[in-house]
């Protein structure tokens, strides 16, 4: 995702209801999100399909990493002669 452009990329929601189609068309073509304002204060994101994709993946991997840790530190974790044999008997299941 493309930093924000203070001067292009921030619009007062009324300015944003007119010419909605001109700023879908300048999130595609810029890649840049655009902060849609109202009284003066942020209210809104509206970024590409990609790009929201792009950020939903990286919280989901960064929470997987959260987990990781928060479960190393609390000392729930494997030798690895233990894990071999968790993983053997999982897929003698299946």
């Amino acid at each position: 995702m493309k930093t924000i452009s203070v001067k292009n990329d921030i619009v007062p929601i009324a300015e944003f209801k007119t010419g909605i189609a001109k700023w879908f068309k300048s999130i595609q073509n810029t890649g840049h999100p655009l902060i849609i304002t109202q009284n003066g204060k942020p209210t809104g994101v509206l970024l590409s399909p990609d790009d929201y994709d792009e950020l939903v993946y990286k919280k989901s991997f960064l929470d997987s990493v959260a987990r990781g840790i928060a479960d190393a530190d609390s000392g729930k974790t494997y030798r690895t002669h233990e894990l071999k044999d968790a993983l053997t008997s999982r897929r003698a299941k299946e």
